[in-house]
């Protein structure tokens, strides 16, 4: 479905159904797409939304406003229109750092946030050649599997598989693809962060070399405290599309903690005046 939200029309892919959401964001090169395995794995007992980020899959490209609260408004323009009244944030690389930018804001309804291989809340510093590299990182078909088979996996994805990659990375406008590394990706959102007071997890891929286990270790956890880290062996930058069941039962696992603390904050007898 398509929602109108903060100026700019966002596709929206449903599923599922229960009291509790999930709400899924994807990474840079991603669609909503990119959460099929995992999505499909937990529908049975939640009801699953997942975006197209401004300029990616299906949603609409206006010509600015990709900074992360751009996109972190639209995200949260999604969830009114939807009137989520109980959710949980999953937020993978880019969309991590969405997720983080929008649990700081502490909006009614959230009670939990997943961040897999998440961009920290601090800027990330990148040269001029760098930044020029990552930027044409997706123009071509080529490029895309270099960068698929050298930097986004450890693991090989199979042909349908790599092939959804290959076309959510071509088909996004080129301002959001040059937003990141240009923008979005230099923010510093650490400031923030540390107003995040909702349970949350971290799962990180052992062989990511885009948000490595020693750099969460070092500017996403000492901001986010509370958060628990579960790094999945052998996994690269794209484990929701590398190692979907892996992400998937971690998720479960931490909904069922979160809806355990629910009942029993619930059934707790209400003081006396």
């Amino acid at each position: 479905m398509e929602i109108e939200t903060n100026g700019t029309r966002i596709h929206v892919a449903l599923q599922g159904s229960g009291d509790l959401a999930l709400v899924f964001l994807h990474y840079y090169g991603g669609s909503s797409r990119t959460w099929d395995r995992v999505a499909t794995r937990l529908s049975d007992r939640y009801r699953i939304v997942a975006t197209d980020h401004r300029g990616w899959g299906d949603s609409d490209a206006p010509a600015d406003g990709y900074r992360i609260a751009d996109l972190a408004d639209d995200a949260e323009g999604v969830i009114k229109a939807l009137n989520l009244r109980r959710y949980v944030l999953v937020g993978h690389s880019m969309g991590g750092k969405v997720a983080q930018l929008i649990a700081s804001r502490r909006p009614d309804g959230l009670e939990g946030l997943v961040l897999v291989a998440p961009s920290p809340p601090s800027p990330m510093l990148l040269s001029d050649a760098e930044r020029a590299t990552l930027s044409g990182a997706y123009r071509s078909r080529e490029s895309i599997e270099f960068v698929i088979d050298h930097v986004l996996t450890a693991k090989p994805l199979d042909a349908a598989c790599r092939e959804q990659v290959i076309e959510d990375s071509l088909k996004a406008a080129p301002q959001a693809k040059a937003a990141w590394p240009d923008v979005a990706m230099r923010e510093d959102i650490t400031a923030a962060v540390a107003a995040i007071d909702v349970p949350t997890v971290v799962i990180a891929g052992e062989l990511d070399q885009v948000d490595r286990v020693a750099t969460l270790q070092a500017e996403l956890l000492p901001r986010i405290p509370h958060a628990a880290m579960h790094i999945l062996p052998g996994a690269g930058h794209l484990s929701p599309l590398e190692a979907p069941a892996d992400v998937a039962r971690i998720i479960a696992s931490f909904l069922t903690e979160l809806e355990k603390s629910a009942q029993c904050a619930a059934s707790l007898p209400i003081p006396s005046p």
